[in-house]
């Protein structure tokens, strides 16, 4: 399934609209909800109902976050630190199939693999438009906790500050 990520212009936070390949809003990650320590985006429907949410580790030598779907925690996104030669995320999942991502995250092109197999490309390629990138998910994966890692890793590599981290 394809789904373009595309970040709401004039909005107070970081707010993304997720669209479908036929252009229809299915979801909103809504930026507004700030705790007072550390960041979180809420996971909404298009008609606005909370899916979960995307929270920034309190205590953490790197940044993280932890994703929250149905009052569940599902995973937990981290840069690698340790890797020097390439930059790389581990969504690490209960249980052994954890996804990694590998390649440009600063340019919005990189894969999402499972052991030896590709499960999503995240590409700005497809779009000319500044902050709308595509999200390619191979079928039988669970698309929600794609997006929502590809939302977390833009949040990480392109801090809202000006900076990047």
């Amino acid at each position: 399934m394809r789904y373009q990520i595309r970040e709401k212009l004039f909005s107070f936070g970081d707010d993304f609209w997720i669209e479908d390949g036929d252009g229809n809003r299915v979801f909103l990650v809504d930026g507004r909800a700030f705790t007072l320590l550390r960041e979180k985006l809420v996971l909404r429907d298009a008609a606005g109902n909370e899916l979960g949410f995307l929270r920034e580790k309190l205590i953490s030598l790197r940044k993280a976050y932890e994703i929250h779907c149905g009052g569940v925690h599902v995973a937990t996104v981290r840069k690698d630190l340790f890797n020097f030669l390439r930059c790389r995320f581990t969504v690490d999942v209960p249980g052994p199939d954890d996804y990694e991502a590998r390649g440009s995250f600063l340019d919005h092109e990189y894969t999402v693999t499972r052991g030896d197999r590709t499960v999503a490309t995240v590409s700005k390629r497809w779009f000319t438009l500044r902050d709308t990138y595509g999200v390619e998910i191979e079928p039988g994966e669970n698309d929600l906790l794609i997006l929502a890692s590809a939302v977390v890793i833009d949040q990480i590599c392109h801090d809202r500050d000006g900076g990047q981290s």
